[in-house]
């Protein structure tokens, strides 16, 4: 019944994108239609949410599954919810309840409205049919869907030639991704057509085979993840979109991609073989590794967002490989750590950076700049905006008591249960990955101090940034929601653990120890002579010591005002070019890893004596994945394309031609196939 129920709701969204064009017909309908359409989708994705949570612990009962008569024929249109579908159901209708919420107030200030509203709830639709789809045609249709109305609200203002750009470069990749999840899917489904989920389950395939449908998976999911080096096109689609899109895209599309991962790797391919885990770790440690110093040279503060998100799909990744290493070799409890710690991190990565591309919109629409070095002193005009923000860095930060900290705290305990496998090469490979995850840590802390510090303190730098006003009550209102959920996550994560429970269950053969009966509300991953963690011990001792802090500050210290010139870095002048910038802040990391990653150099122009010209420090800065992987594929397209050009002007017989030799050769090949 509950996935007969989450149909329908699928089927009110649709909906919902024909009322969204009827009221663009009409200059009333047009200034309804935002409250109208958002309003709309916050309450159907309440109620997908919670019947998503319904599933989820109603382990007792079987999966719901619904057959439709639609897709191929002799198949129909599976649906199902079972354990792991619910979970991903409640990350993706919870990031879009709150995108709504804050869509609210956000949708007021868009530019062309008409152009986002008929694929927003449609969007949302599809998201949810890929995680329901129990059948391969089902979920690439919807995977598809997902893909190309995802692409509509990238180009959504598209006037402006870099979101065109995006927009292509996002609907090649994406179109890629979906060939090698239809390679995948048709390497499972065999010569007899098997494209039922539970036929392919039943079908046991060999190593070889299932070996190379995960790198096919790997490809097709990562893509559309945003795995190094297949996440080109994010920093790119994701800051074009409008920033409740944004925060959809980068807070649940990319966890519907893992989604599609786990689904296949973990479920439909049965026992995983040891070396998958190399592969998978591997990607997973340089993506982090990787995002988060993309991230760092970035002076758009959605750039910065979309790169991040790279860097977290990397700690999600990594905890997978983990829990591939374990499961391969037998051992269920710690594969359902590192399981645990990875879905646990989808979950908190859903929250933290849905809320700060919210921040991030209001920043934008506060000030009309994505460019930090054109920001500072918001946090005394925006100090509601300021404070939200702040909480959703210092959880991507990974700092207690927040829910970051808690996720990959669970991944680095999973590591240190390497010397378990038997495999010495798991031995080697599984410490460098911590290491990677460790500087990506480490990294992403300077990020986001980065990112704060000169987006909301400082001076203004601009007169923009001087006259911004604090945001709508509508989005404030998400994204405090959004910060509650953080917060609640990070110091009571036991009973978010317990939660995923079943969902680890099914995967992985076992499960973490109940968290719900441990004392103080601990968590404790194996046993309390290992390890534990309590995030609300943590956090009183925090409000108290601050408490105390304050107090002594502001009633036993002198009372007396004391006022001093702001300091400029040394310089006496105090005029606003002499405060810090993001890119100075940057420089050490760029010179210790930039002439490497990015093969980055600086060039100083100094002026002879006695010339009044300006001193310039220009900074060169290289993709060199683009440079040397894309650039040259792209080339060399276009230089096929441009010899095979002489085809389309063929006479008739020609064409006949290339057809019936087209066939002759289709047939030899099956007549030769074994």
């Amino acid at each position: 019944m509950t996935v007969a129920l989450a149909l329908y709701g699928v089927a009110a969204l649709v909906a919902l994108a024909a009322v969204a064009i009827a009221l663009g017909a009409t200059p009333r309908g047009k200034e309804l239609a935002t409250g109208v359409i958002y309003g709309a989708c916050l309450i159907v994705t309440l109620i997908l949410c919670s019947l998503a949570l319904r599933g989820l612990f109603a382990t007792s009962q079987p999966a719901s599954v619904v057959t439709l008569p639609l897709g191929l024929p002799w198949l129909g249109a599976h649906f199902r919810i079972d354990a792991l579908a619910a979970f991903f159901l409640v990350v993706i209708n919870l990031g879009g309840a709150a995108a709504s919420l804050y869509a609210l107030g956000y949708g007021r200030h868009e530019q062309s409205p008409q152009r986002v509203l008929p694929f927003y709830p449609v969007y949302l639709a599809a998201m949810n049919l890929v995680v329901m789809a129990n059948d391969t045609f089902s979920f690439l249709v919807s995977w598809e869907f997902m893909s190309l109305t995802s692409w509509a609200l990238v180009i959504a203002n598209h006037r402006i030639a870099e979101n065109l750009r995006a927009g292509y470069v996002y609907l090649l990749m994406a179109s890629f991704g979906t060939l090698a999840l239809l390679l995948a899917f048709g390497l499972l489904a065999g010569a007899d057509g098997n494209y039922a989920f539970d036929a392919i389950r039943a079908s046991h395939p060999s190593a070889g085979l299932a070996s190379l449908v995960l790198i096919l998976v790997l490809v097709g999911a990562g893509s559309k993840a945003g795995l190094v080096p297949l996440h080109v096109w994010l920093p790119l689609a994701h800051p074009a979109a409008p920033s409740h899109v944004s925060a959809l895209m980068s807070g649940v599309m990319t966890k519907v991609a893992v989604y599609g991962f786990l689904r296949i790797v973990f479920d439909l391919l049965g026992t995983p073989v040891w070396w998958w885990s190399i592969v998978v770790l591997a990607v997973g440690g340089i993506t982090a590794a990787m995002g988060v110093l993309y991230a760092l040279m970035q002076r758009d503060l959605k750039r910065v967002l979309a790169y991040s998100t790279i860097e977290n799909i990397g700690i999600i990744f990594a905890a997978l490989g983990l829990a591939l290493a374990f499961k391969a070799e037998g051992l269920a409890w710690a594969a359902a750590l590192a399981l645990t710690a990875g879905l646990f991190h989808v979950f908190n990565h859903s929250l933290f950076k849905s809320l700060l591309f919210f921040g991030a919109g209001s920043v934008v629409n506060a000030t009309g700049t994505r460019d930090m070095e054109q920001l500072g002193g918001l946090i005394h005009r925006m100090p509601q905006t300021a404070f939200v923000f702040l909480v959703g860095c210092v959880a991507i930060s990974a700092l207690p008591p927040l829910n970051g900290f808690v996720s990959e705290w669970l991944t680095f305990q999973a590591i240190l249960q390497s010397p378990q496998l038997p495999s010495w090469g798991m031995k080697l490979v599984v410490p460098a990955v911590g290491a990677l995850l460790a500087l990506s840590a480490a990294l992403a802390a300077a990020c986001f101090v980065r990112a704060f510090g000169f987006s909301f303190l400082g001076r203004p730098r601009t007169p923009a940034a001087s006259s911004a006003q604090e945001t709508d009550t509508y989005s404030l209102a998400a994204m405090y929601f959004l910060g509650a959920a953080c917060l609640m996550a990070g110091i009571l994560p036991g009973f978010f653990v317990d939660a995923l429970a079943p969902v680890v269950q099914s995967l992985a053969g076992g499960r973490m120890p109940l968290q719900a009966g441990v004392e103080w509300l601990s968590i404790v991953p194996i046993a309390e002579s290992r390890s534990s963690y309590n995030g609300l011990l943590l956090f009183v001792f925090m409000i108290a010591s601050g408490a105390i802090a304050a107090f002594a500050i502001h009633r036993l210290a002198s009372d007396k005002l004391r006022r001093g010139p702001a300091w400029g870095c040394g310089y006496p002048d105090a005029g606003l070019a002499t405060q810090y910038t993001a890119d100075s802040f940057a420089q050490p990391i760029r010179r210790v890893f930039g002439t490497i990653v990015f093969r980055a150099r600086e060039i100083g122009e100094m002026p002879p004596p006695g010339s009044t010209a300006p001193a310039r420090l220009t900074v060169e800065l290289h993709d060199l994945i683009w440079e040397r992987l894309y650039a040259p594929i792209g080339i060399g397209v276009a230089y096929a394309a441009e010899r095979l050009n002489y085809l389309q002007f063929l006479t008739i017989r020609s064409y006949l031609t290339l057809v019936f030799a087209a066939l002759v050769f289709l047939l030899l090949v099956l007549s030769i196939w074994p």
